[in-house]
Order: C-alpha cells, then sequence, then structure tokens
C-alpha cells in the first residue's frame, strides 16, 4: 500500500486490527483519548491545548480510527509549527507517513477558513483603524508561502478595502511593481489610498534597499494624482515590518 493512506499507513500490507483495538461495538482504543480532548476544548477552549493536540483534533475528522498524535507530532516536526502545517502546500502534507489526499484537504480547509475569517474582520472596518487585524490577515495568508507575492491593497475615501489585488509572484522591483500601473489600478478602481504588501519567503521580513526605493516611486507617483500610499508592510515567518513605522516613507 503506498505511504499516505488517511486511515495510517502501517507499512506494505495494514494488518487486522488487534481485538484491544477494536471491541464488538465497533469503539476504538483511542476513543477516550478522543474524548477527553473533546472536552478539554470544549471547557478551556484553544489555549487548553497544545499545538500538537489541536493538530490532532483536527485529524480526527479525516482518520477516524487510530492515533493520530504520531502524526500530528510528525507534521510539526516537518513543518515547524501548527502555522506552518496549515499553510504547507497538499503535496508536501502528504509526503508525511500517514497523511493522505483527504486529510491534506481537511487541513487545507481548516487553513481557508481561518483566512476568510481575517479578511471578514478586515473588511468590516477602516483598515487603518483595525491594524491589528490586517496584520493577522496578511500573516495568514502570506507568512509561509515559499515564493515571494506582492500585493497591493486598494481603499477608498475612509479607508475601507474596496479591492485586494494579487499583482505578481517573484523578486519584487520595478518590473514586478511598475509605479505607473500600481497607480493606473487606484484610479480605474477609484481608490483613494493604498497599501503595499509583499512577503520574504526567508522568514525575515526587513526591508531591502529594493523595497524602500520602489515604494518611494510609487508614493512619489500617488501624491501627483492624488492617491496615498499609507505603507508597504513586509510580512515572514518571523513577523512583520512597515515601512512608514520606520520612517522609511
Amino acid at each position: 500500500m503506498p505511504q499516505g493512506d488517511d486511515s495510517f499507513d502501517f507499512g506494505e500490507e495494514r494488518p487486522p486490527a488487534p481485538r484491544s483495538f477494536v471491541s464488538d461495538a465497533g469503539s476504538h482504543a483511542g476513543s477516550g483519548h478522543r474524548a477527553r480532548l473533546r472536552e478539554r476544548l470544549l471547557k478551556g477552549g484553544a489555549e487548553a491545548l497544545a499545538d500538537y493536540e489541536v493538530l490532532e483534533y483536527l485529524l480526527f475528522a479525516a482518520i477516524p480510527r487510530g492515533d493520530t498524535k504520531p502524526i500530528a507530532k510528525a507534521l510539526l516536526a516537518r513543518f515547524g509549527s501548527l502555522a506552518g502545517v496549515l499553510n504547507a502546500d497538499p503535496k508536501a502534507l502528504q509526503r508525511t507517513r500517514g497523511v493522505g489526499e483527504n486529510t491534506a484537504a481537511a487541513l487545507k480547509a481548516v487553513a481557508t477558513a481561518s483566512r476568510r475569517m481575517a479578511r471578514s474582520e478586515v473588511g468590516k472596518k477602516p483598515v487603518l483603524g483595525s491594524w491589528q487585524a490586517l496584520i493577522d490577515y496578511l500573516t495568514a495568508d502570506m507568512a509561509h508561502l515559499t515564493v515571494e507575492r506582492v500585493r497591493v491593497l486598494y481603499l477608498d475615501t475612509r479607508n475601507r478595502l474596496i479591492d485586494d489585488h494579487h499583482l505578481a509572484d517573484g523578486t519584487i522591483d520595478e518590473a514586478s511593481l511598475h509605479p505607473r500601473e500600481v497607480i493606473r489600478r487606484a484610479m480605474d478602481v477609484g481608490a483613494a489610498a493604498l497599501i503595499l504588501v509583499h512577503n520574504h519567503p526567508s522568514g525575515h521580513p526587513e526591508p531591502s534597499r529594493a523595497d524602500i526605493d520602489v515604494t518611494r516611486r510609487i508614493a512619489e507617483a500617488g501624491r501627483l494624482l492624488g492617491v496615498t500610499v499609507h505603507d508597504h508592510v513586509i510580512v515572514g515567518r518571523e513577523g512583520h515590518a512597515s515601512l512608514r513605522a520606520k520612517g522609511l516613507i
């Protein structure tokens, strides 16, 4: 049997479950452990569980029988954190013993739900007045990407998000983030302001010289046409950096 079967791969062939594992009533030896985790989660919330236990519980839906703790710990060891697991590529997830397509899809569904919840918080209020919600959304969506992605958040006169534009993937420079194109789209969507965003796959969010230079060029182009560049935010696994907060624009 190929590695990665969602019922937990025991090797080339899966032996029959011993009587201690499956009872006549159809329960299994791990049912008590699952019930205890459920009780702790419902009574104590997410903080009552360690990261591997949260992941273990998420795996229950895709792996109805068997011990999911080894899989949860293996995923955390491979991807470094709970966020790293949830944002990992499905094919990469399936390279972990016991993780098949159904399990990878279940984990991606959780990550998708998390990003949509974060985005809904951003869309409800003026962005500048809910800055932490914006950072949470961008971190969830971009911090664990393995490629550099450039986005522009276009805002209306009340600083509400009207367009979250995925501009390009690749190293940031004038080819991927051309000032004229960025400002032209602002005019097309009726934006009064914008926030530039990109990620550093290295994890370290400090701005480069190219980041600073292209931001200043876009800010100058925006001033000529009445479009304010509020900030350029860089996100990574180690945190985020704001060029505005650093006094660079």
